[in-house]
């Protein structure tokens, strides 16, 4: 896969040569490239940004300087004969509260992709012409990290491209870590632990000091319901549960969750059964 960033601040990404990334870049799984809109000016003071129209406070991304960046990274992905067309769009992601949610379903979906290209706002954000005009020749996707606001996208970009690269075949070590980390599968992960078996007066849960690899497993799995119905609640009406066993139904149901049409429907006031 090859990633490009462009910023202003160009330094802000310096972390992506660290962990499992910055490996990953090392081994040639990942090509990552950073531009410095700046570069892309035209003034000798390598003005970015201009007030906006209509009024109002803060500052606009000015259109040319970002459209003079994306053309520069459209252009070096052109296959060598210019008469032949490239067999598909780069996805430009722009950070943006105003964008689809990032998620772990998201990140999968853009492991998938060939070119990645990041466009780091700042300010008031950037001039909405360049977005219409991209369009014409990246795949546009504006991206929400979440429901607040940061002071530029670099932060956003940082996250996203750890999300989606540690994907890439090769880049985590053990690829079964994958399976069951949050997210994967709709719930959050169990807890884990660690030697010694008694810490400070706090002990191992004993099914995990058991060896019974079937015990094991379905306490893990318990333990996802009771972790997600108690932290993120709001993740279990789109669990698929039409496939539980009797024995997860039966752990939904001591946490106030029955199973209907196989979907989660939890009982008012999440009464447990009489």
């Amino acid at each position: 896969m090859r990633i490009d960033v462009v910023s202003i601040f160009p330094e802000y990404l310096a972390p992506l040569e660290l962990s499992l990334i910055g490996k990953a870049r090392q081994d040639g799984l990942l090509e990552l490239n950073v531009h410095d809109l700046r570069t892309f000016t035209t003034d000798k003071h390598r003005t970015v940004d201009d007030t906006p129209y209509g009024g109002g406070a803060g500052m606009v991304m000015k259109p040319e300087p970002w459209a003079q960046a994306l053309e520069s990274i459209a252009a070096s992905q052109m296959p060598a004969n210019s008469q032949d067309e490239p067999t598909k769009k780069p996805v430009l992601i722009v950070p943006s509260p105003a964008g689809e949610r990032f998620n772990q379903a998201l990140a999968y979906e853009l492991a998938e992709e060939e070119q990645l290209v990041f466009a780091c706002g700042r300010y008031e954000g950037i001039d909405e012409r360049v977005i219409e005009w991209a369009d014409e020749h990246f795949t546009v996707r504006p991206v929400s990290l979440g429901d607040y606001v940061l002071n530029g996208g670099e932060v956003a970009v940082l996250a996203m491209v750890e999300a989606i690269g540690r994907l890439l075949p090769g880049v985590v070590g053990n690829p079964e870590s994958l399976v069951e980390e949050s997210h994967s599968d709709g719930l959050l992960e169990y807890p884990v632990y660690t030697k010694p078996s008694s810490w400070r007066d706090r002990e191992v849960p004993a099914v995990l000091l058991s060896g019974n690899h079937g015990k094991i497993a379905q306490w893990r799995r318990h333990e996802q319901y009771r972790r997600t119905a108690e932290r993120r609640p709001d993740l279990l009406p789109e669990f698929d549960a039409g496939r539980l066993t009797r024995a997860d139904r039966s752990a939904f149901g001591e946490l106030g969750y029955d199973v209907v049409d196989g979907q989660l429907r939890r009982r008012p006031d999440g009464d447990l059964p009489a």
